[in-house]
């Protein structure tokens, strides 16, 4: 008997709501605060032909945390399971700003209504059709994606970040 029905088919991952993967995955890098400790996770992360999507720094006396998107979640995840650095993931969620004079103010303006607090926020090296593109780590992911979405705000997804022809 044949294992391989439908197999190469693509699968449309959906949560148990119904909708696609509605969120993007952060990778936090912790890194000794030294000369030369960014470039060696740059090169790494190079090595395995991955495009960094977005990449943001929180450092303190002794050490930093390298906030990394990388267009392909599988592979990163693989990378950094086989590296010897010290990570772990976070959710986030990717939005596609809109077009509007304050395109930031209407983003934040929907989740203050909805009483979602964003504890940070960062651009991403991506644009969908056109716009720009900025992560977002709030304290209420579900709502916060519930909210943006019933304010007609796009919600950028892992599958978006495949397209190769999106990014800067």
């Amino acid at each position: 008997m044949s294992m391989d029905f439908g197999e190469g088919l693509p699968i449309d991952p959906q949560t148990m709501h119904g909708r696609r993967w509605p969120t993007l995955r952060q990778f936090n890098v912790f890194l000794e605060n030294k000369v030369g400790a960014l470039h060696d996770l740059l090169r790494h992360i190079e090595r395995w032909d991955l495009k960094i999507v977005a990449l943001t720094l929180v450092d303190s006396v002794e050490s930093a945390v390298a906030r990394v998107m990388l267009d392909n979640y599988d592979r990163a995840r693989e990378l950094f399971e086989l590296s010897e650095f010290t990570v772990f993931e976070t959710d986030v969620i990717g939005v596609e700003l809109p077009s509007s004079q304050q395109p930031y103010v209407q983003v934040c303006l929907a989740l203050l209504q909805a009483e979602v607090n964003v504890y940070y926020t960062y651009p991403l090296l991506f644009r969908c059709k056109g716009h720009a593109a900025i992560a977002l780590y709030v304290d209420d992911i579900d709502q916060g994606l519930r909210t943006l979405e019933e304010k007609d705000i796009n919600i950028i997804t892992e599958n978006d970040l495949l397209d190769d022809d999106s990014f800067f």
